[in-house]
């Protein structure tokens, strides 16, 4: 099985019927979620427990990355190795999947995937059920972080100041308060009634971007909505930068201002 960003459901569903040696599922939860069905054999990551770490400095956001020593301790525990392929799931939309696909890229992993449509979509398609991992040998995977580009408060205002940062909230969200320069593309519509990603070229034109494009960068409110954008683009061959800090870091500076509606705080 190839590694592309986005996997569909019926590509899984062959894969794990044919040869499920080396395919290991990932069932992404936001940290109060229950989730009743799962694919076979699935490990579960929580955002704040795996994906965030749990700094309590303001300035680094309210979801900051996850400390590089505790994430491997967590792949090992989930068993995940390197030659492993990696499907990484939602039980329902709402970008998780992707924080835990920018998380696992950015410590190293290669032959990561997000199921496109998460459960809902499996589900529709017929495919297997089964029950979460209880039994699982561990690894001895070693990773580290840095594999990709992130943007810092003082870059993202530079991008901004280009109109090259993209807020990917929701138009509401974006109007109550955003960084100066962002223009909105709200995240939610890269996706279809359904929950899928919508088609290439749907995506290109809700970007304005092109193969050769220059990468715009990407914030939300605290590196989750904004991390299914940065994957959008790697499924449209960019690689763009993400402020994992977003918007909870940057609104935790008095200092720096914030453009809400037609006013801005200084």
């Amino acid at each position: 099985m190839k590694h592309p960003v986005f996997i569909g459901v019926d590509e899984v569903a062959a894969q794990l019927a044919q040869s499920p040696s080396g395919l290991r599922f990932i069932e992404v939860r936001r940290d109060d979620e229950v989730v009743a069905q799962h694919l076979p054999g699935a490990v579960v990551a929580t955002l704040s427990g795996d994906l965030s770490d749990t700094a309590t400095d303001p300035t680094q956001g309210k979801r900051p990355l996850p400390d590089i020593t505790a994430l491997q301790s967590r792949l090992r525990h989930w068993g995940i190795t390197r030659t492993d392929q990696v499907v990484v799931y939602e039980g329902a939309p709402s970008f998780v999947a992707a924080r835990a696909w920018w998380v696992l890229r950015w410590a190293g992993l290669e032959r990561v995937s997000i199921l496109d449509g998460g459960l809902p979509a499996w589900l529709r398609g017929g495919h297997p059920i089964g029950g979460l991992a209880t039994a699982v040998a561990p690894s001895d995977i070693a990773v580290s972080a840095g594999h990709l580009d992130q943007l810092d408060a003082e870059r993202a205002a530079a991008m901004a100041a280009r109109h090259r940062l993209i807020d990917a909230r929701t138009a509401d969200s974006f109007a109550a308060g955003h960084i100066p320069g962002a223009r909105n593309v709200s995240s939610a519509d890269t996706l279809t009634a359904f929950g899928t990603l919508r088609d290439t070229a749907a995506l290109r034109e809700l970007y304005g971007v092109e193969h050769d494009s220059t990468a715009p960068g990407f914030y939300c409110g605290g590196g989750v909505a904004a991390a299914h954008a940065v994957a959008v683009l790697a499924h449209l061959g960019v690689t763009a930068p993400l402020f994992v800090g977003s918007f909870s870091a940057w609104g935790a500076d008095p200092a720096r201002p914030i453009t809400v509606n037609q006013g801005a705080r200084r």
